[in-house]
């Protein structure tokens, strides 16, 4: 829900385009996101975690889930085609994952899942493959493409930017 939230919500988006702004997908990718994106996200997390009265053991170990998954999704890996299929019915791989990191809004507009698949499919965001195939497929924003202008000071800065950019949720291209 988080995730579809950051795409959905136009403030929120602001900051988690900042993840999107990567122009290869690997697992530094998986730790681009700005700095406001992950203090709200603690924020909510640790409210959450009082109201349902969460032990600090399941906080921790949800955290390790969620972050060595992102490292896995985001992964450069190669899995054989026959093995992401058996895969991916179980958990989320980073073939179905970089999908989501296309430049084509409705290929961005889907695979939100960071551990579990059944989400997406469950909600009608699942898509098998990028219309162009993987080795063809656009990685990144079209408005972000200088890789010499996405330099620390400029990703911190692109929540501020007047001009919000990009596309808005379950758009088509």
């Amino acid at each position: 829900l988080q995730h579809v939230m950051s795409h959905a919500l136009p403030v929120f988006w602001r900051l988690h385009r900042v993840h999107h702004t990567d122009l290869d997908f690997d697992v530094t990718t998986g730790l681009r996101f700005h700095p406001l994106e992950i203090f709200i996200s603690m924020l909510y997390k640790a409210a959450l975690a009082a109201a349902l009265g969460a032990h600090p053991f399941g906080v921790l170990l949800f955290e390790v889930i969620l972050n060595s998954s992102a490292q896995f999704n985001h992964g450069n890996v190669a899995i054989p085609l026959s093995l992401d299929r058996i895969l991916r019915r179980f958990v989320v791989t980073p073939d179905m994952h970089r999908v989501h990191h296309s430049w084509k809004v409705k290929e961005t507009n889907s695979n939100f899942g960071f551990f579990f698949p059944w989400w997406d499919r469950l909600f009608g965001t699942y898509r098998d493959q990028p219309q162009e195939g993987h080795r063809e497929m656009t990685i990144g924003l079209k408005e972000y493409r200088d890789f010499e202008k996405l330099n620390l000071l400029r990703l911190l800065w692109i929540p501020f930017e007047i001009k919000i950019g990009g596309y808005s949720f379950r758009r088509d291209d």
